[in-house]
Order: C-alpha cells, then sequence, then structure tokens
C-alpha cells in the first residue's frame, strides 16, 4: 500500500476511533505513529520522531500564551468580572423583549475579551445567568440556546487561544489576527442579539422581561465594569500599539486580573492553587491534543498527502472560490462530530498549502488572514451544531432539567445567525481586513 492510500485510510481509522471515545489526541497519536512505521518499516525512525517532535513542540515559546490566556480567564471568574459584566448589561438592555437573554450575550463578548476560551466563557456566564433568565421566565430551549451560542464568543472576540493556534500552524502574526478578528466578533455578537429579537417575536411566550432601571441603577452597574475594561486596554490594546508581544500582553493579563481577583476577595491561597491546576489540567489536555496532530500531520506530511492534494486541486482547474467554499461547508459537517481544536489542528496543515496557492485577489498575508477568520467561524458553529457540539453539553450539564433536544432547538437561530455572518465575510473580505490595513 503506498503512503498516499494509508494516509487516506487513516481518516476513516481516526473518526472510529473517535466515535469509540478514544481522546482525540490519543488517536491521533497512534494514527501517526501507526503510519509511520507502515511507511518506514521500523522503530528507529519512530523514536527519533517522537524525541524530535515532542521537543520542537513543547519548546514553542509562542505555545506559552495558551496557559497564560486560561489561568487569566480562571482570575476573571474569581474576580467577579462575570457577575459584572452581565449586571452592567442587564441594566440597559433587561427590560426590552428578550433583554436578559441579550444581555447575557454582552457579558459573554465582555467576558470573552478576557478569557479566550469558549468552554470557559460558557461555563462561567451560565452560572451567572442562567438562574436570571429562568427568574423572568425564559423558555429552556431559549436560556440555554442562548448561552451555548454566547459562549463561543470565547474564541471568536481577541485574545482567542483557537487562533493562537492557527496563526503558529500556518505561521501568521498573532497580533494581525488578532486585529482581524475584533470586527467580526463585534458583529456575532450583534447578530445573536438580533436572533434574540426575531425569536421572542416569533415566540412571545418564550421570554420575560425584567424591571426597567433607573439611569443610576445603571451607571452604578457600569462604574463596576472598568477593571474589565482595564485588563481589555491592557492586553489587546498593549498588542495593537505594539508596546506588548502577545505573550507579553497574556502575562501581564494574567498579572492583572489576580491583582483584581485578590483585592475584590476572591483570590485565597485555596483559590489560588485551585486555578493553577484547573489552568494545568486545560493546558496539558490541549497540549497533548497538540502533539498527538503535530505526530499524525507528520505522518501526512511523510506520506505526502498534503503536496498531493495541492496539486490534485491545481490541475483539476477548481474555481478558488469552488475550493474554499466546499472547505467551509466540510469544516461545517465535521464541526457536527469534533471539537474546535481538534478541527484545527487536524486540517490546517493539509488545508493551508492548498488554498495559499490560489489567486483571491489577495497577498498571501491577507489571505492567509482572512482564511483565519473565516475558519474561526466556522468552527465556532461546530461547537453548538448537534450531535457533538461541545458548548451544547457544557451547558446542558449545568441545565439538567432542560432536555438536550430543546437546547437543540434553542440554539438554530442562532446556528443561522451564524452561517449569514459566514455568508458576509465570504463575500466582503474588506470587513475582516479594515482594521489590520489601517493599523499596519
Amino acid at each position: 500500500m503506498s503512503g498516499i492510500e494509508l494516509a487516506l485510510w487513516s481518516f476513516p481509522v481516526l473518526l472510529v476511533l473517535i466515535f469509540l471515545r478514544v481522546p482525540i489526541g490519543l488517536a491521533m497519536l497512534m494514527c501517526g505513529l501507526t503510519g509511520t512505521y507502515l511507511i518506514m518499516g521500523s522503530t528507529a525512525p519512530i523514536l527519533a520522531r517522537l524525541k524530535g517532535e515532542t521537543y520542537s513542540t513543547f519548546s514553542s515559546y509562542s505555545l506559552s500564551i495558551i496557559p497564560l490566556f486560561l489561568l487569566m480567564g480562571q482570575f476573571a471568574t474569581l474576580g467577579g468580572m462575570s457577575q459584572s459584566l452581565f449586571r452592567a448589561a442587564n441594566a440597559f438592555l433587561g427590560h426590552r423583549r428578550g433583554g436578559v437573554a441579550m444581555s447575557a450575550i454582552g457579558a459573554c463578548a465582555g467576558f470573552g475579551a478576557i478569557c479566550g476560551s469558549s468552554l470557559a466563557t460558557a461555563a462561567t456566564m451560565a452560572q451567572v445567568a442562567l438562574p436570571e433568565l429562568r427568574r423572568y421566565g425564559y423558555s429552556g430551549a431559549l436560556a440555554t440556546g442562548t448561552l451555548a451560542a454566547g459562549g463561543t464568543l470565547g474564541v471568536l472576540i481577541p485574545p482567542s487561544v483557537v487562533l493562537v493556534l492557527y496563526a503558529i500552524l500556518a505561521e501568521q502574526n498573532i497580533a494581525k489576527l488578532f486585529v482581524a478578528a475584533f470586527i467580526p466578533g463585534i458583529l456575532a455578537a450583534i447578530g445573536y442579539m438580533i436572533a434574540i429579537s426575531i425569536y421572542v417575536r416569533l415566540y412571545p411566550d418564550s421570554a420575560g422581561s425584567s424591571p426597567r432601571q433607573s439611569y443610576a441603577e445603571r451607571f452604578r452597574a457600569l462604574a463596576d465594569v472598568w477593571p474589565v475594561l482595564l485588563v481589555f486596554l491592557a492586553v489587546v490594546g498593549g498588542i495593537y500599539t505594539g508596546w506588548f508581544t502577545p505573550t507579553e500582553a497574556a502575562a501581564v493579563g494574567a498579572a492583572g486580573t489576580g491583582l483584581i481577583a485578590l483585592i475584590n476577595g476572591g483570590l485565597t491561597r485555596e483559590t489560588l492553587i485551585s486555578s493553577i491546576l484547573s489552568t494545568a489540567s486545560a493546558t496539558a489536555l490541549i497540549f497533548f491534543i497538540v502533539f498527538g496532530a503535530a505526530m499524525y500531520n507528520s505522518f501526512l506530511a511523510l506520506a505526502q498527502l498534503p503536496m498531493q492534494a495541492a496539486a490534485f486541486i491545481t490541475e483539476q482547474g477548481f474555481s478558488p472560490w469552488t475550493v474554499l467554499i466546499c472547505m467551509l461547508v466540510f469544516y461545517l459537517l465535521l464541526g457536527c462530530f469534533m471539537d474546535s481544536l481538534s478541527m484545527i489542528l487536524l486540517t490546517v496543515p493539509i488545508f493551508f498549502p492548498i488554498v495559499i496557492g490560489l489567486d483571491f485577489g489577495l497577498g498571501a498575508e491577507e489571505f492567509a488572514l482572512w482564511f483565519g477568520i473565516l475558519i474561526l467561524i466556522v468552527v465556532e458553529v461546530g461547537l453548538i451544531t448537534p450531535p457533538v457540539g461541545m458548548n451544547l453539553f457544557v451547558i446542558n450539564s449545568m441545565a439538567k432539567d432542560i432536555p438536550i433536544l430543546h437546547t437543540y432547538r434553542g440554539v438554530t437561530p442562532f446556528v443561522i445567525s451564524d452561517i449569514v455572518r459566514t455568508v458576509v465575510l465570504l463575500a466582503f473580505p474588506v470587513i475582516s481586513l479594515f482594521l489590520v490595513r489601517l493599523l499596519y
């Protein structure tokens, strides 16, 4: 069997392992090692590759940004930032029809700007907003659907862990990717609020409203948000202005949120140890998936699949737009079965060499940034699409009295909003590239 045939057969084998509940990192590692052995016919190259890949993967300076952003999210939760964000948003929007759900979306956007993780944003905001949504008569479908979708803003709005990994795989500037993601992230939050507004008009019984608050109460609630604004300006503003590298900015953000949590009384010796252990556990999980993907992609490169696929696509004479749209549809389908991190690590080393050689009327760097944003959005949709949308399970585990089918139904308007936004960003690359061109 040729290397190409081995590489092609490895995909169904990988999916079978995933369906059998083998951890995705381990599944990719097993496929990578087995495929390498079948091509090389000896264990010596495998041992050498294990040593080399382990060092090259985990000695990457860029990867150090991930535990720092995860720790920043832990400290932000301890500092009460999620509660203050929701109170401020609810003070201005809660009295409107569907306003409490819109407040949850706004709070998710704000928390995502200092967290960088979709699952952490979803889980944290569910603890804060779900009781309020149920208190004001929101249906279980709308309440859980809103929080599952709102959690995806932790991936879209900078800083984003998934975007960092894409930058490493595609060898792109992390700061420019953060800039490119800013407008699409804001559009996502606005789109979700519009989806809620339409939903509650079609189903009036699915939502209530909270009492209107006075302007004095609104501004008091707004004043409590200053720590979030301060951290966001320090981290993202520092990156945009060139004061910090992304890794340095993550360290500043972690230190800042830790200090705020300490001042607010949320950071004690016990919670500090718990935060460090949680960060270490999440980092180990991500790094193991990264390592498994590195070994699997190394096998695919050895089999020459990315190069052969790129040559095949070029020879067929397909339109660049046809190739790109097919890839995005593939991501949407793959998202029904695989988590976002695994999709990025598995597909970018294969897809990126194919599309980077196609002509979209953009420079190589601008195309790479735009392609990264498009991937980020369709991966985000995968977080809330049945049957394996990770955010759906996180939210449903915190609302055990709501059937998962109700959550699937409640998230549908947000998936439609995501697809509409993807089409708009696909048709108008300037939306993603405007700030990059302006600042750089």
